[in-house]
């Protein structure tokens, strides 16, 4: 059974920085695709970040440049650095994956997808 675990949200004030992780467990292979999504209270969960395993990668306009996903094809573990947070960060933030390779923007990836989801981990940025 595949499961993904994210770890390292929290509280963090405007132009903090947090480091999120998710890690795999029940898949040998490499994922084609893994991915970093996030909902905010009443709003849709829409797609920020995206990895292929060949590192292709794909941003969402509202975090470009701030924020960097990363991932370890062996271990199959997924990384979001985000810097100069931003109180409209504030969300459920949830790691995906899939086996197959996804492209496109980031922002308009379905959520269905992705095959595997985590739990999600809470980041508040207050002002």
């Amino acid at each position: 059974q595949v499961q993904l675990a994210e770890s390292g949200g929290g509280s963090v004030q405007a132009g903090g920085s947090l480091r999120l992780s998710c890690a795999s467990s029940g898949y040998s292979r490499s994922f084609g695709s893994m991915a970093w999504f996030r909902q905010a209270p009443g709003k849709e969960r829409e797609g920020i970040a995206t990895i292929l395993s060949d590192r292709t990668t794909s941003y969402a306009n509202s975090v470009k440049g701030r924020f960097t996903i990363s991932r370890d094809n062996v271990e199959n573990i997924l990384h979001l650095q985000m810097n100069s947070l931003k109180p409209e960060d504030t969300a459920m933030y949830y790691c995906a994956a899939d086996p197959r390779s996804h492209y496109g923007p980031a922002a308009y990836i379905p959520v269905d997808l992705f095959a595997y989801w985590g739990q999600g981990t809470q980041v508040t940025v207050s002002s």
